[in-house]
Order: structure tokens, then C-alpha cells, then sequence
């Protein structure tokens, strides 16, 4: 695991050029646009369908599909998962409906993510190494469950969560990816970019983000991005 004990300021956040989704399954997809250059933005819009065709995922992106676009593109990162391999237990989980076809493409780019240089590690992490991660290095990629997602700024989705949460209902898995952007720690909140909204900061304390995160269904998948040097 990476060292992250150096100096971490108290309020932090990674300017990045917004992009919105434009269907209802390239989130993870334009999370990655968020976090390129702006030439490397322009190539992958230009040759959007061919990355689709190559990477083999159609309109159905897990989060290792993902890491190897990333690594097309030189985007040092670093895949942190809690189980290597698409999980046997989302089969009957209704939002992995080609969980089937996806299974042959997913298992092997795992079997294969060392040989295509792809880092995968299997742990899981807690909210503070996310926010030592941000200080230290960079953006993080997250697989949430959107059904438990919100911010306290627009009081985006805030308040059905809050009503289920008064009636102690469980929300369905709904996978989605946002990118991890910042923190306050004096409000003890994260920052994101939701592709699924416009051009903004959102804000969500540091218990309900890691409820969205650690949902059954994301196994946790964490992509660390690296815009600062390792070493």
C-alpha cells in the first residue's frame, strides 16, 4: 500500500474540466474524460466508439474495463478491489443483468492485468486513507451504489435517502462511478463530480459517502489516480 503520511492540508480540491454522461452507462467513462488532458480528452471523443469496440464492454463498463482504458491513455493508477474477478454473488443482483456475457471479459482481463500492466490489489480501505490519498497524489475514481448518494449542496437525492432512511427501507444496488475531487476536513466532507449532473462541486460527509462506497454490489472498487509522483 502506498505511503501517505506526509503533510495533508485540512481543506483540498482538484480542479478538473466537468463532464456530464451523456447515456445511462458511460458514467465510468466520463469520470475518466474528468481526468484526462485536454488532448487526450479530444482523442478519446474522437475515437469514442472504437475504445467501446476494443476495451469489449459495449454498454456494460465494470470497473477493470476502466483501468485498462486508463492505461491506453498513461494514466498512472492503482485498482484496489475486494474480490479479483467478477463476483459469482451479483448474478442475481437485477442491476448486472448481462452479468453472463460479462464474466469471460471480466475474469480475463483480471487474470491479465499484470502482464498488460494493469496494478490490481485485493484489501479494502477506510475513509481516511481516501482522504490521505487525495492530499497526497491525486483524484480517485469510485463505483457507488447512486440510490445512497446525495449532496449537501443541491440536496441532490438527499432528500429520498433521508426518507428511507426514516422508514428503514434498503434501496436496490444501483451501480455508478463519480470522481473523488477533495475534502473538508473542518465540515468533514468529501468533494466529487457526479457525471450524472452539470458542471459542479458536491459535497457529502464522510459516513455517507463511505455507505454509497462499501453498498452491496461495488465490492468496494477503488481506482487511485497518480498526478503526483510516487517516489
Amino acid at each position: 500500500m502506498e505511503d501517505v503520511s506526509g503533510y495533508v492540508p485540512d481543506i483540498l480540491e482538484h480542479p478538473l474540466v466537468h463532464f456530464s454522461q451523456r447515456y445511462d452507462w458511460d458514467c465510468g467513462l466520463a469520470c475518466i474524460l474528468m481526468v484526462l488532458d485536454r488532448r487526450q480528452r479530444q482523442t478519446f471523443l474522437s475515437q469514442f466508439q472504437q475504445i467501446c469496440d476494443e476495451g469489449q464492454f459495449g454498454k456494460s463498463t465494470w470497473t477493470i474495463d476502466l483501468c485498462y482504458v486508463l492505461k491506453d491513455f498513461n494514466v498512472p493508477h492503482k485498482y484496489l478491489t475486494k474480490t479479483l474477478g467478477a463476483n459469482p454473488n451479483h448474478r442475481v443482483n437485477d442491476y448486472y443483468k448481462s452479468y453472463t456475457l460479462d464474466m469471460l471479459r471480466v475474469n480475463n482481463k483480471f487474470r491479465y492485468a499484470e502482464q498488460n500492466g494493469v496494478d490490481v490489489k485485493q484489501c479494502t480501505v477506510n475513509y481516511r486513507f481516501l482522504i490521505d490519498h487525495l492530499g497526497a497524489y491525486g483524484n480517485i475514481i469510485l463505483l457507488i451504489s447512486a440510490s445512497l448518494l446525495y449532496c449537501d449542496l443541491c440536496k441532490f437525492n438527499k432528500l429520498p435517502c433521508e426518507i428511507r432512511s426514516c422508514l428503514s427501507i434498503t434501496p436496490s444496488y444501483m451501480g455508478h462511478y463519480i470522481v473523488l475531487c477533495g475534502y473538508n476536513k473542518r465540515l468533514q466532507k468529501f468533494m466529487y463530480r457526479n457525471p450524472a449532473c452539470k458542471d459542479k462541486v458536491c459535497y457529502i460527509p464522510y459516513q455517507a459517502l463511505d455507505k454509497a462506497r462499501k453498498a452491496n454490489g461495488t465490492d468496494e472498487d477503488i481506482i487511485l489516480l497518480y498526478d503526483k509522483a510516487t517516489t
